[in-house]
Protein backbone atom coordinates (compact mmCIF):
# COMPACT_ATOMS: atom_id res chain seq x y z
CA UNK A 1 0.00 0.00 0.00
CA UNK A 2 1.26 3.43 -0.66
CA UNK A 3 1.73 6.12 1.65
CA UNK A 4 -0.86 8.20 -0.83
CA UNK A 5 -3.50 5.58 0.37
CA UNK A 6 -2.37 5.84 4.25
CA UNK A 7 -2.97 9.82 3.37
CA UNK A 8 -6.49 8.98 1.82
CA UNK A 9 -6.93 6.36 4.92
CA UNK A 10 -6.24 9.42 7.82
CA UNK A 11 -8.81 11.72 5.89
CA UNK A 12 -11.58 8.73 6.14
CA UNK A 13 -10.77 8.30 9.34
CA UNK A 14 -11.10 11.95 10.70
CA UNK A 15 -14.31 12.32 8.36
CA UNK A 16 -16.04 9.41 9.75
CA UNK A 17 -15.19 10.72 13.40
CA UNK A 18 -16.85 13.89 13.00
CA UNK A 19 -19.79 12.68 11.64
CA UNK A 20 -19.75 9.62 14.38
CA UNK A 21 -21.85 11.94 17.23
CA UNK A 22 -24.91 12.24 14.63
CA UNK A 23 -24.72 10.14 11.92
CA UNK A 24 -28.22 8.37 13.26
CA UNK A 25 -29.73 11.11 12.30
CA UNK A 26 -28.48 10.92 8.34
CA UNK A 27 -31.22 10.06 5.91
CA UNK A 28 -30.86 5.92 5.33
CA UNK A 29 -28.27 5.68 8.63
CA UNK A 30 -30.72 4.62 11.49
CA UNK A 31 -33.01 2.00 10.59
CA UNK A 32 -36.14 2.72 12.46
CA UNK A 33 -37.70 -0.17 14.58
CA UNK A 34 -40.91 -2.24 13.03
CA UNK A 35 -41.38 -2.64 9.06
CA UNK A 36 -38.02 -1.13 8.15
CA UNK A 37 -35.79 -3.32 10.38
CA UNK A 38 -37.80 -6.30 9.26
CA UNK A 39 -37.06 -5.92 5.27
CA UNK A 40 -33.61 -5.01 6.28
CA UNK A 41 -33.99 -8.57 8.06
CA UNK A 42 -35.30 -10.29 5.58
CA UNK A 43 -33.36 -8.78 2.50
CA UNK A 44 -30.18 -10.41 4.86
CA UNK A 45 -31.31 -13.20 5.67
CA UNK A 46 -32.12 -14.53 1.81
CA UNK A 47 -28.53 -13.19 0.64
CA UNK A 48 -26.80 -14.77 3.27
CA UNK A 49 -28.85 -18.45 3.83
CA UNK A 50 -30.70 -19.66 6.47
CA UNK A 51 -27.68 -21.23 7.85
CA UNK A 52 -25.26 -18.38 8.39
CA UNK A 53 -23.88 -17.83 11.85
CA UNK A 54 -20.45 -16.36 12.54
CA UNK A 55 -20.90 -12.76 10.56
CA UNK A 56 -18.13 -10.26 10.31
CA UNK A 57 -19.48 -7.49 9.96
CA UNK A 58 -17.29 -4.52 8.20
CA UNK A 59 -17.76 -0.64 8.76
CA UNK A 60 -20.78 -0.94 11.04
CA UNK A 61 -20.45 2.15 12.15
CA UNK A 62 -22.76 3.06 14.83
CA UNK A 63 -24.13 -0.34 14.67
CA UNK A 64 -27.79 -0.43 13.27
CA UNK A 65 -27.13 -3.28 10.74
CA UNK A 66 -24.90 -4.88 13.71
CA UNK A 67 -28.56 -5.18 15.80
CA UNK A 68 -30.75 -6.65 12.97
CA UNK A 69 -27.60 -9.14 12.35
CA UNK A 70 -27.99 -10.32 16.43
CA UNK A 71 -31.99 -10.18 15.81
CA UNK A 72 -31.06 -13.46 13.51
CA UNK A 73 -29.03 -15.15 15.48
CA UNK A 74 -25.98 -14.60 14.33
CA UNK A 75 -22.97 -13.97 15.96
CA UNK A 76 -21.15 -10.97 15.09
CA UNK A 77 -17.35 -9.79 14.75
CA UNK A 78 -17.38 -6.35 13.96
CA UNK A 79 -14.65 -3.66 12.45
CA UNK A 80 -14.47 -0.46 11.72
CA UNK A 81 -11.88 2.14 11.48
CA UNK A 82 -13.03 4.66 13.87
CA UNK A 83 -12.58 5.13 17.50
CA UNK A 84 -15.61 6.84 17.63
CA UNK A 85 -17.88 4.50 16.05
CA UNK A 86 -16.98 1.77 17.93
CA UNK A 87 -17.29 3.69 21.10
CA UNK A 88 -20.74 4.48 20.13
CA UNK A 89 -21.64 0.87 18.69
CA UNK A 90 -20.40 -0.46 21.73
CA UNK A 91 -22.78 1.75 23.76
CA UNK A 92 -25.73 0.77 22.12
CA UNK A 93 -24.98 -2.73 22.69
CA UNK A 94 -23.67 -2.99 25.73
CA UNK A 95 -24.34 -6.72 27.55
CA UNK A 96 -25.21 -8.22 24.48
CA UNK A 97 -24.28 -11.54 23.75
CA UNK A 98 -22.46 -13.10 20.26
CA UNK A 99 -21.16 -9.63 19.95
CA UNK A 100 -17.45 -8.23 19.47
CA UNK A 101 -16.23 -4.74 17.97
CA UNK A 102 -12.95 -4.00 17.38
CA UNK A 103 -10.90 -1.01 15.33
CA UNK A 104 -10.01 -2.63 12.13
CA UNK A 105 -9.62 -2.06 8.69
CA UNK A 106 -11.89 -3.41 6.17
CA UNK A 107 -9.21 -3.97 3.39
CA UNK A 108 -6.66 -6.10 5.65
CA UNK A 109 -9.17 -7.42 8.68
CA UNK A 110 -6.62 -9.83 10.17
CA UNK A 111 -8.72 -12.13 10.67
CA UNK A 112 -8.01 -16.18 10.49
CA UNK A 113 -8.37 -18.27 7.13
CA UNK A 114 -11.94 -20.16 6.12
CA UNK A 115 -13.81 -18.70 9.51
CA UNK A 116 -16.96 -16.77 8.82
CA UNK A 117 -20.09 -17.69 6.92
CA UNK A 118 -21.03 -13.96 5.86
CA UNK A 119 -19.55 -11.17 5.55
CA UNK A 120 -21.38 -8.21 5.26
CA UNK A 121 -21.37 -4.27 5.09
CA UNK A 122 -23.89 -0.94 4.05
CA UNK A 123 -22.26 1.95 2.86
CA UNK A 124 -18.52 1.15 2.44
CA UNK A 125 -17.53 -0.50 -0.61
CA UNK A 126 -18.04 2.92 -2.36
CA UNK A 127 -15.45 4.12 0.09
CA UNK A 128 -12.81 1.74 -0.53
CA UNK A 129 -8.78 2.46 -1.60
CA UNK A 130 -8.00 -0.77 -2.80
CA UNK A 131 -11.23 -2.56 -3.14
CA UNK A 132 -9.16 -5.85 -5.08
CA UNK A 133 -7.39 -6.17 -1.88
CA UNK A 134 -10.50 -6.11 0.29
CA UNK A 135 -12.09 -8.77 -1.79
CA UNK A 136 -9.09 -11.25 -1.82
CA UNK A 137 -9.08 -10.57 1.91
CA UNK A 138 -12.71 -11.47 2.32
CA UNK A 139 -12.92 -14.66 -0.12
CA UNK A 140 -9.82 -15.80 2.00
CA UNK A 141 -12.01 -15.58 5.65
CA UNK A 142 -14.83 -16.87 4.15
CA UNK A 143 -15.65 -20.96 5.04
CA UNK A 144 -16.13 -21.92 1.60
CA UNK A 145 -19.88 -21.82 0.48
CA UNK A 146 -19.99 -18.24 2.50
CA UNK A 147 -21.38 -15.33 1.22
CA UNK A 148 -20.69 -11.42 0.92
CA UNK A 149 -23.41 -9.01 1.04
CA UNK A 150 -22.72 -5.82 -0.38
CA UNK A 151 -26.00 -3.40 0.70
CA UNK A 152 -24.34 0.09 -1.16
CA UNK A 153 -24.58 2.41 -3.98
CA UNK A 154 -23.68 5.02 -6.63
CA UNK A 155 -23.53 8.14 -4.75
CA UNK A 156 -21.77 10.18 -7.62
CA UNK A 157 -24.15 9.98 -10.75
CA UNK A 158 -27.53 11.22 -10.48
CA UNK A 159 -30.71 10.87 -12.95
CA UNK A 160 -31.94 14.31 -14.02
CA UNK A 161 -34.74 13.33 -12.22
CA UNK A 162 -33.02 12.66 -9.18
CA UNK A 163 -31.93 16.28 -8.91
CA UNK A 164 -35.12 17.58 -9.28
CA UNK A 165 -35.99 15.29 -6.32
CA UNK A 166 -32.99 16.74 -4.06
CA UNK A 167 -33.44 20.22 -5.12
CA UNK A 168 -37.53 19.77 -4.44
CA UNK A 169 -36.56 18.36 -0.90
CA UNK A 170 -33.96 20.95 -0.22
CA UNK A 171 -36.69 23.53 -1.07
CA UNK A 172 -38.97 22.10 0.91
CA UNK A 173 -36.64 21.87 4.19
CA UNK A 174 -35.66 25.42 3.25
CA UNK A 175 -39.39 26.37 3.21
CA UNK A 176 -39.93 24.74 6.98
CA UNK A 177 -37.12 25.55 8.70
CA UNK A 178 -35.75 21.69 8.55
CA UNK A 179 -32.18 21.27 9.34
CA UNK A 180 -30.60 17.80 9.61
CA UNK A 181 -26.73 17.26 10.80
CA UNK A 182 -24.24 19.26 9.87
CA UNK A 183 -21.82 17.31 6.92
CA UNK A 184 -18.37 18.89 6.01
CA UNK A 185 -19.18 18.45 2.40
CA UNK A 186 -16.09 19.57 1.59
CA UNK A 187 -14.15 16.69 3.10
CA UNK A 188 -16.70 14.24 1.54
CA UNK A 189 -16.00 15.45 -2.01
CA UNK A 190 -12.18 15.66 -1.38
CA UNK A 191 -12.44 11.83 -0.43
CA UNK A 192 -14.81 10.81 -2.78
CA UNK A 193 -12.36 12.10 -5.59
CA UNK A 194 -9.86 10.00 -4.36
CA UNK A 195 -11.14 6.47 -3.76
CA UNK A 196 -11.47 3.91 -6.27
CA UNK A 197 -14.80 4.03 -7.32
CA UNK A 198 -14.38 8.13 -7.74
CA UNK A 199 -16.88 7.62 -11.06
CA UNK A 200 -19.44 6.23 -8.92
CA UNK A 201 -20.44 2.42 -7.89
CA UNK A 202 -21.78 0.48 -10.28
CA UNK A 203 -22.89 -3.31 -9.73
CA UNK A 204 -21.46 -4.38 -12.92
CA UNK A 205 -17.97 -3.33 -12.43
CA UNK A 206 -18.12 -4.18 -8.61
CA UNK A 207 -19.31 -7.80 -9.71
CA UNK A 208 -17.15 -7.90 -12.26
CA UNK A 209 -13.90 -7.15 -9.50
CA UNK A 210 -15.50 -9.86 -7.12
CA UNK A 211 -15.68 -12.88 -9.64
CA UNK A 212 -11.74 -11.78 -10.46
CA UNK A 213 -11.40 -12.81 -6.59
CA UNK A 214 -12.81 -16.30 -7.49
CA UNK A 215 -16.69 -14.99 -6.01
CA UNK A 216 -19.44 -16.60 -7.89
CA UNK A 217 -23.40 -16.84 -7.69
CA UNK A 218 -24.61 -13.40 -7.74
CA UNK A 219 -27.74 -12.28 -6.10
CA UNK A 220 -28.52 -8.89 -7.11
CA UNK A 221 -31.67 -6.64 -6.01
CA UNK A 222 -32.59 -3.43 -4.86
CA UNK A 223 -33.92 -2.09 -1.52
CA UNK A 224 -37.43 -1.84 -2.49
CA UNK A 225 -38.68 -2.99 1.31
CA UNK A 226 -36.80 -0.81 3.84
CA UNK A 227 -37.13 2.31 0.73
CA UNK A 228 -41.19 1.46 0.83
CA UNK A 229 -40.76 1.54 4.84
CA UNK A 230 -38.66 4.40 5.56
CA UNK A 231 -41.35 6.53 2.85
CA UNK A 232 -44.35 5.49 4.69
CA UNK A 233 -45.16 8.13 7.59
CA UNK A 234 -42.39 10.16 6.10
CA UNK A 235 -42.63 14.43 5.09
CA UNK A 236 -42.32 14.67 1.94
CA UNK A 237 -39.22 16.61 1.81
CA UNK A 238 -38.22 12.95 3.23
CA UNK A 239 -40.06 11.13 0.79
CA UNK A 240 -38.53 12.84 -1.79
CA UNK A 241 -34.81 11.85 -1.13
CA UNK A 242 -35.67 7.99 -0.16
CA UNK A 243 -33.83 6.27 -3.54
CA UNK A 244 -32.96 8.81 -5.43
CA UNK A 245 -29.84 7.05 -5.63
CA UNK A 246 -28.87 3.94 -7.79
CA UNK A 247 -28.86 1.79 -4.37
CA UNK A 248 -28.66 -2.05 -4.52
CA UNK A 249 -27.85 -5.00 -2.69
CA UNK A 250 -24.90 -7.69 -4.42
CA UNK A 251 -24.44 -11.03 -2.71
CA UNK A 252 -22.01 -13.59 -4.04
CA UNK A 253 -20.27 -16.65 -2.56
CA UNK A 254 -17.17 -18.30 -1.77
CA UNK A 255 -17.31 -22.05 -4.02
CA UNK A 256 -17.76 -24.58 -1.88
Amino acid sequence: MSLGNYALKDEIREYWTKRAETFDQSPGQFIKPGAEHDAWAAMLRRHMGDDARQVLELAFGTGEVTAILLGLGCEVTGLDLTEAMLSRARAKHAGKPGLRLFLGDAEDTREANNRYDAVVSRHLVWTLVDPAAAFRDWFRVLKPGGRVVIMDGDYVRLSRIGRLRLALSDWLSARQGATGPAVDRAAHEAIQQQVYFRDGLRPARLRGMLEEAGFTDFRQEKPSGPHAAQRKGAPLRQKLRVGVWNSFVLSCAKPG
